[in-house]
């Protein structure tokens, strides 16, 4: 199997070299691992692409390259630069620092790399380890998505759930808060709400006097509702959430026929 790995944490970051693990396990002794990852961190950006600008791109060691870009920017390089006419198997992206479970989803950079990978018309899947108190302090933060993440991905390989949409399934995998030992099992959810969680701007002034924002998030440690993501996640399971990149609010469309 040839997997192309990327995140939105940066080449650098320590979530990448657990990808890199799980996806050498899943290629085994005679596949390939490719690694096109963001110079530098792109938390936050989505599903953003340098259309306006060009990114470029450096080899730092075999199957191992940094761009000047967003995730999205990345699998793309990776595709038709990098690559080339020898496309992957399957698309990895993570694993985030953080969790990108119910209205985080909407942000990441992760899912970004996901879902151009789906998009591309390949097997795509976002790994996310969930922080808490359960796991902040532990010598291994990402133990449990270092431990089952090979096992969760090979499951959603074999599953293959009929697709008959134009917008290909990507996944979302978030890891729950708690050491490996304690992980409870797999949930296959719906994307999930925080109630009263909002991101938010906060003001400051540099010492010579100019203004700078800064970008909040809410608490983390809110539950969802049953069957969702960040809800499973607190109660101690990795949960699985199946995504399109369409955007289309069907439950609208029947109520505004009338506008025609």
């Amino acid at each position: 199997m040839r997997i192309l790995v990327t995140n939105d944490d940066g080449i650098s970051a320590p979530g990448l070299t657990v990808l890199e693990e799980i996806a050498a396990t899943l290629a085994g002794p005679d596949g390939e691992v490719w690694t096109v990852a963001p110079a530098f961190e792109q938390s936050g950006v989505g599903h953003c692409i340098s259309y306006t600008h060009p990114s470029m791109i450096t080899e730092l060691g075999p199957r191992r390259f940094a761009t000047e870009g967003s995730p999205a920017d990345c699998v793309l390089a990776g595709l038709h630069v990098v690559l080339q006419d020898r496309r992957p198997d399957l698309v990895l992206s993570g694993v985030n620092r953080g969790n990108n479970s119910a209205e985080n989803a909407l942000y990441s950079g992760t899912l970004g790399g996901a879902m151009e990978g789906a998009l591309q018309g390949l097997p795509a899947m976002a790994l996310s380890q969930y922080y808490g108190p359960g796991n902040r302090a532990i010598d291994d933060p990402f133990a449990a998505a270092r431990v089952h993440g090979a096992a969760v991905v090979q499951k959603l390989l074999a599953a293959k759930p009929e697709n008959r949409q134009d917008y290909g399934l990507f996944y979302n995998i978030n890891f729950p808060p708690v050491a490996d030992t304690e992980v409870k099992g797999i949930r296959v959810t719906r994307q999930g709400y925080r109630q009263g969680t909002r991101f938010s701007a906060q003001q400051q002034l540099s010492p010579n006097g100019r203004r700078y924002v800064w970008i909040q998030g809410g608490d983390q440690q809110v539950a969802t509702a049953d069957e969702t993501d960040a809800k499973a996640n607190l109660d101690g399971y990795i949960s699985v959430t199946p995504m399109r990149a369409d955007l289309t609010a069907y439950d609208a469309l029947e109520a505004l026929k009338a506008i025609e």
